[in-house]
């Protein structure tokens, strides 16, 4: 099975000057040009607000820029707040965006789980679930390109998406909620990690309400994309100038930890040693690289170069080197 490269994208760790910050962001716009001309598979942007650390606060915006910039790769959300935005704005937004890249957008719809959030864009925390229906369910509407009714007139969303019967999207959570609302709504789940029980009650609620032969019912599998790769010739000597960076990341990741909200990769990272241990970060030879995506099943290579602030030359030096003695090692082994 070929290997499926993916670009990941957030923004984190935001430069101190406004103009070392847009060199961050134009760099982001080429790498990912850079990668759609060298045949990654997908663009992964995110979605966070009033982040310390200057995680990425507008992925629609970011994913038109993307789009104008690159042919063939996948652009992704993972994930795109949904109850955050005005629904039928966002169906415009979202239509548009499907119509100008060939059907190659698609996202997770997530829910959030931090009230700064909603207050920040002045939404209700306490009617989270129910925003969430109805922006889901007006979305689908809006989309059909017919006449329907909304807050009591009668409107028509233009333009009409050219992905049918909508462009492509995912529920996201960890919650039993969020597996029944994906099966009711009959959409594919994306949970942030594995997680059987929930599957087993996705599938479950699929079967009971006859949605069983819907090709978009299944539980997308996000088990080997939970590791991000980065390239160096000296990974010990990088793992001391680059691990601050990734840390930096984790730690305002960890800093959002709420009381009974279930989150992926929850483990306490103190240190760069930590993380290490962690392993959600790997630093990597080419030959070592080379070895994991070839010889151990992993088909998925998610390369965050990036990440916490990571300077956009060494960033750059990582994602060329990738290309140069991975990507392009591991497609010539796949034609052979």
């Amino acid at each position: 099975m070929p290997v499926v490269s993916t670009l990941r994208l957030n923004m984190t760790g935001h430069a101190a000057k406004p103009e070392d910050e847009a060199k961050r962001y134009q760099a982001a716009i080429d790498m990912a040009a850079y990668a759609d001309a060298n045949g990654f598979g997908a663009i992964g942007l995110e979605e966070h607000h009033c982040a310390d650390n200057g995680w990425l606060p507008s992925p629609l915006l970011m994913a038109g820029m993307i789009a104008a910039r690159t042919d063939t790769v996948q652009i992704n959300v993972t994930a795109l707040l949904i109850t955050l935005y005005d629904p039928i704005r966002l169906a415009e937004d979202i239509a548009v965006l499907d119509l100008s890249s060939a059907g190659r957008f698609n996202f997770v719809a997530g829910l959030g789980y931090r009230p700064e959030e909603y207050h920040a864009l002045g939404k209700d925390w306490g009617s989270r679930g129910k925003s969430m229906d109805e922006t889901i369910e007006t979305l689908l509407t809006a989309w059909r390109g017919e006449p329907f009714e909304y807050k009591g007139q009668t409107i028509r969303v233009t333009p009409v998406p050219a992905s049918r019967p909508h462009p492509p999207f995912f529920i996201g959570g960890m919650s039993k909620a969020a597996a029944r609302r994906a099966a009711r709504f009959a959409l594919p789940f994306f949970p942030p990690m594995p997680i059987p029980e929930l599957e087993a009650l996705y599938y479950q609620e699929v079967q009971a309400r006859g949605h069983a032969g819907n090709p978009n019912c299944f539980v997308y599998d996000i088990s080997s994309q939970n590791t991000m790769l980065f390239v160096d010739p000296e990974p010990d000597r990088a793992w001391e100038e680059l691990g601050p960076f990734f840390l930096r990341e984790l730690q305002e990741y960890a800093g959002w930890k709420r009381d009974g909200v279930k989150r992926p990769l929850e483990d306490n990272v103190d240190s760069v040693e930590d993380l290490r241990k962690q392993g959600r970060f790997a630093i990597l030879t080419p030959a070592q690289c080379l070895e994991r995506l070839s010889a151990e099943g992993d088909h998925v290579a998610v390369l965050h170069p990036l990440a916490g602030g990571v300077p956009v030359d060494r960033a750059w030096n990582s994602l060329r080197l990738y290309v140069d003695e991975v990507l392009r090692p591991l497609k010539a082994l796949t034609n052979t």
